[in-house]
This record gives C-alpha cells, sequence and structure tokens, in this order.
C-alpha cells in the first residue's frame, strides 16, 4: 500500500478476500455482529499528522473494518508498527481508540507488509522464528484480523502455509484477507507475490475471509467498473472482493473523484448483489464528502452501495 515516508519504510509510493457472518469469539479479538453486505474497510497508516494524533473514533458507523498499518517483521527480531515498537507510548491513545471501536462492532485488523519489504522474506526464510514475532503481536493488540500485503516475492506455497497457520491458531471467527493488486485477480499480472491468485483461490479459499483488491496506481481504476467486472469473469466471486481505491490524489495515481466513485460503487451494487465493498487507503487525508473530516468520505461511498 501506499504510505508516507517513515525512516524504516521506503519512500516509493507503493503499487500494491467469503463474508464472515459468525459470532464467534476468538483468541485475538471479541465476537462481533454478524458481517454486513458490504464491507467498508479503512486503511489506518497515518496516526499523526503534523504532530497532531489522528483518532479512528469518527468511524463508529461507518467502517466495518480498520486495518492497522504497517506491521514489520524485522531482521533483527523486531516488531515495528511503521517505525517504532506497537508498544511505543504514541500508540496507547490509538490501542484504547481501537478497542472502543472494537466494542462497537467494529473489527481491526493488522496490515502486514506493504511498500516496506522484508516481513514476508524473512518468513520465507525462516518461518520458525518469524511467525512466532506476528502470531503473539496480533493476540496481544487483540486484533480480529490480518491484512497480507505482500509486495516482495513469496512463493504460493509460503503464502499458503501462512494462511494455514493462521487460521489453525486463530480459529474460524479471525478474518485473513490477502490486498493484491487488482489486475493480479483478473489475471493480468502476478505482482502481489509472484503467483497466481486464481490457484491461491482454488486451492485455499475457504480460509482466506476476502481480498482487499488495489484499484489504483496503475493496477485497475474505480472510475467505471471495468476492471473490476475484470476479476469476476477471472472466477471470483463479488463477494470475496473488496474494492479497493485511494481516498485523496497525494497518496497515489489513479484518484476518483467522490461523485464517480459513488457512481461506480451503486453500479456495482446494483449488478452484483453479493458485492464486497469498498476500501480507502488511506484514512487521515481522505477527501470529505458533504463533511469536516476524513470519515465522511467513507460514509459518502458506504451510502452509495445502499
Amino acid at each position: 500500500m501506499p504510505r508516507h515516508l517513515t525512516s524504516t519504510c521506503s519512500a516509493l509510493l507503493a503499487v500494491g478476500a467469503l463474508a464472515l457472518g459468525t459470532t464467534t469469539a476468538t483468541a485475538a479479538g471479541p465476537a462481533h455482529a454478524a458481517t454486513p453486505a458490504h464491507h467498508v474497510v479503512a486503511y489506518y497508516q497515518t496516526q499523526y499528522s503534523n504532530g497532531s494524533y489522528v483518532s479512528p473514533l469518527p468511524l463508529r458507523g461507518t467502517a466495518t473494518d480498520i486495518d492497522v498499518a504497517a506491521v514489520h517483521l524485522n531482521s533483527d527480531h523486531t516488531v515495528h508498527l511503521n517505525d517504532d515498537p506497537p508498544s511505543a507510548a504514541k500508540f496507547t491513545r490509538m490501542w484504547a481508540d481501537l478497542a472502543a471501536l472494537q466494542a462497537s462492532g467494529i473489527r481491526t485488523e493488522a496490515m502486514v507488509g506493504g511498500a516496506a519489504q522484508g516481513s514476508f522474506a524473512n518468513l520465507a526464510n525462516d518461518f520458525n522464528t518469524f511467525y512466532p514475532l506476528l502470531r503473539d503481536t496480533l493476540r496481544t493488540y487483540h486484533f480480529d484480523g490480518v491484512d497480507l500485503d505482500i509486495e516482495e516475492t513469496f512463493s504460493l506455497a509460503d503464502t499458503e502455509h501462512l494462511i494455514t497457520q493462521l487460521r489453525t491458531d486463530f480459529g474460524s471467527g479471525f478474518v485473513i484477507n490477502l490486498a493484491p493488486v487488482a489486475s493480479d485477480l483478473s489475471g493480468g499480472s502476478t505482482f502481489s507475490g509472484g503467483f497466481d491468485y486464481a490457484q491461491l483461490e482454488a486451492d485455499l479459499g475457504s480460509r482466506i475471509s476476502w481480498y482487499n483488491a488495489q484499484f489504483y496506481c496503475g493496477w485497475g481504476s474505480l472510475s467505471a467498473g471495468y476492471d473490476y467486472d475484470d476479476v469476476v469473469a477471472n472466477g471470483f466471486a463479488p463477494s470475496r472482493v473488496v474494492a479497493g481505491t485511494v481516498t485523496n490524489s497525494a497518496n497515489c495515481s489513479g484518484y476518483v473523484r467522490p461523485n464517480r466513485l459513488g457512481s461506480t460503487l451503486r453500479s456495482l451494487a446494483a449488478k452484483y448483489p453479493g458485492f464486497g465493498g469498498v476500501a480507502g487507503w488511506e484514512y487521515f487525508n481522505a477527501v470529505p464528502v458533504n463533511g469536516t473530516g476524513p470519515a465522511s468520505w467513507y460514509a459518502a461511498a458506504k451510502k452509495a452501495m445502499g
């Protein structure tokens, strides 16, 4: 996923899944209400903007999922959330706000990887060392799921191994998403790991919750529904694919103005009754839509889907 510049993250803007309907509690977090028809996923990486804390609390009642980015499994056997350990004091308020949102029924997922490479390479090279770091972080911070944003080489076998272990450790109620670029799902590329996502879906689809597909940065567009149609034509059920887009033109190429995006989302929701929903990268600078803050972008997208 694209991200702001940090000392440990790449300065590049990155290019880059069955809806859960149970209320099963998991080891990683509390039970939640049944999943609504459409997901509204807010990516939340910038916790501080110009020195001021960016609270996710305005997303209450709008977002179904908040993806906290980005978790890195470092070669020195440490875990960072962006530049700092998740235990850093700067995150204390964030964890409290996220817990309050979880209590209201919103799920939180940890986005792993992204533009800053190394986490998946470490898992591939020494799974027995690096997987427990991920597992324990997910448990310690009470995440309801994980979003695997693979932007480096990571084989199909490695991906299936990781998903299988996560499902074994966290159970059926835990959300396991992947965030491939959209053209990986339509069969036009193999950017997100270097493997065929249609094969992954055939092999392990029952263990994957849904895909947060990146329709931006040149890998797809939501200016109309054609690129989403191509994903469905490649065998992915609409309920399995959440349409991801950028919320501000500063975040990456492919920004779609809210009125146009709303038209596309209305069209897709009408065409595909099981349409998976929308994801916005990212929360802090989402262009307000008939509102005073970034949460209004997600509210407008939710309204467009009905």
